[in-house]
């Protein structure tokens, strides 16, 4: 009776001591961190973990020169595109990689490695890797106490990743060609019932493509919607963007109306915008 007694009470003690371990959380000393930056037709995610600097001498000494580092903590950095990209003069295909690098004084590798989910760099498999390329680090003035990674100098076709810690910045650059994807977008979207004459004209308009093909788009909109202050907005640059300032001002003056009878600020601003670039000179 007493051996059973031990045994049930045993048992019982695991299991509250399961319970208690699997509602018991220690915040790692070197916070995660999750990034999604939009880029051209898909996106780039960046999932890192993010040590700091505590007064130590980083690279050289906690990240030895010419050793393989995970480019972070705990589990090795990864990078997922929906999309191809080309990093750096490289071909990259969709998928998730782990961003491993090498520091160097005045050279630094980075890899990517096919194998995206490992921890650290203790099972780093150069043979798994999809690409490595150099870059050339730059010195910050500034000290960066907490690992830093941000996107920056972004548009549709380019933009570059900042990897920055202690007193070093490593510039990445990434380029996509989506404006074949779009173009050829827009040309099967025409051949549809509901054809996108709004947001084409203002693709074309933004990427200096054929300022017609923009206005007899935007006219077609803005003969459904005469009412509409952003049609008039953006017709109203089309044309100014053509040469026509007379006919910029008089759709940004009639933008103005329907913008003011609506009270929308914004696009009374906007339209005015137009009329006072068009004024000038």
């Amino acid at each position: 009776m007493k051996k059973t007694t031990f045994h049930f009470i045993a048992v019982l003690l695991i299991g509250t001591l399961t319970a208690a371990a699997q509602d018991f959380h220690v915040p790692q000393p070197s916070t995660k961190q999750v990034i999604t930056q939009d880029f051209g037709l898909g996106n780039i995610t960046l999932t890192y973990s993010r040590p700091n600097v505590k007064g130590r001498k980083i690279f050289g000494e906690v990240e030895p020169y010419n050793l393989v580092w995970r480019t972070g903590a705990n589990n090795a950095t990864t990078i997922k595109f929906t999309d191809e990209v080309t990093m750096e003069g490289n071909k990259v295909p969709a998928g998730e990689y782990a961003l491993f690098s090498i520091p160097g004084e005045n050279e630094w590798t980075i890899i990517l490695n096919k194998t995206a989910k490992q921890w650290g760099a203790y099972s780093y498999d150069e043979k798994a890797d999809l690409l490595r390329f150099k870059i050339k680090p730059q010195h910050t003035d500034q000290l960066t106490e907490t690992l830093t990674m941000q996107f920056a100098e972004m548009n549709i076709n380019s933009g570059t990743l900042h990897i920055t810690w202690e007193h070093t910045d490593l510039p990445i650059h990434f380029v996509t060609d989506v404006d074949k994807q779009v173009m050829d977008g827009i040309d099967k979207a025409m051949q549809g019932d509901n054809k996108p004459y709004y947001f084409a004209a203002i693709y074309y308009y933004n990427n200096n493509k054929d300022m017609n093909k923009a206005l007899e788009w935007m006219n077609i909109m803005d003969a459904k919607n005469p009412n509409s202050f952003n049609f008039k907005y953006w017709k109203a640059r089309i044309q100014l963007k053509m040469g026509d300032k007379k006919g910029a001002v008089a759709t940004a003056r009639r933008g103005v109306d329907i913008a003011t009878k609506e009270n929308n600020a914004e696009y009374i601003r906007l339209n005015n915008d137009v009329i006072a670039e068009a004024n000038k000179g």
